[in-house]
């Protein structure tokens, strides 16, 4: 029997921080963000269904404008004023930690910016200062990626984890998984671990066992307890671009 890999369950950074994908869906949120002098008191709020993107363009524009990255559930007492990047702003833990944060950045004049599903005017608060303030704020809607979008995302996570998959499996699973982004990329991080783990390639057997709780909207992918020989037979080979390819992306 041939030798396996252990599958680690590792996502590399560049998985996680990747930078979006110029998209129809997000032309509004771009413009925005490539002008940061526009926002009315340096403040700007990104919106959108989840899988539009937010939290990517967002992480992007904290790199390039050298803005300290928060997440609203984490927000809490009375934060310094500071150009800023708010992710979940819509979920903030406190509603006064928010309105605090929102004050100390105007007056500051530092960047401020957020993101949640609804446009700020709609985020349910109590506080009528912090509901004037998000009235006031400007928002960028991100709309539903295209399928030209959802493809080249998906290709690109398969090249980042240096995993070829055919076009015609790619279609496949375009046609079967959920449109989000994070789905996108959890596809990738099982099949690239069935992979590994198989020492198969990727092909419609293996995805439909290892993404059957994505495909079927359960979570769940191939029960541990059920061998990858049992599920897949021995008729596969692994298909990377070299063997080191995994461990170098965990360097």
């Amino acid at each position: 029997m041939a030798a396996r890999q252990l599958p680690l369950p590792l996502l590399p950074r560049a998985e996680i921080e990747i930078d979006p994908i110029p998209d129809s869906s997000n032309a509004v949120a771009r413009t925005w963000l490539g002008d940061p002098g526009s926002w009315p008191s340096g403040r700007l709020a990104l919106h959108g269904p989840e899988g539009s993107g937010k939290s990517a363009f967002l992480a992007q524009a904290a790199r390039r404008l050298g803005l300290r990255r928060l997440s609203g559930p984490s927000l809490r007492g009375v934060p310094d004023g500071a150009p800023t990047a708010l992710d979940d702003a819509d979920c903030a833990a406190e509603e006064p930690a928010l309105f605090h944060l929102i004050n100390a950045c105007a007056a500051g004049g530092h960047l401020l910016l957020m993101a949640g599903r609804e446009p700020p005017a709609r985020w349910k608060v109590a506080l009528p200062d912090l509901a004037s303030r998000l009235r006031a704020t400007a928002a960028a809607p991100l709309g539903q990626p295209t399928d030209a979008l959802l493809r080249a995302l998906l290709a690109r996570h398969f090249e980042r984890r240096q995993l070829r998959v055919e076009p015609a499996i790619q279609d496949w699973l375009l046609a079967r998984l959920p449109r989000e982004a994070a789905v996108l990329a959890e596809a990738a991080a099982r099949l690239d671990r069935a992979a590994l783990a198989h020492g198969g390639a990727v092909t419609r057997a293996l995805a439909r066992l290892a993404l059957a709780g994505l495909i079927d909207g359960s979570g769940d992918g191939l029960p541990e307890e059920i061998g990858w020989d049992d599920a897949f037979g021995d008729d596969c080979v692994v298909t990377l671009v070299s063997p080191s390819a995994s461990m170098g992306r965990l360097l």
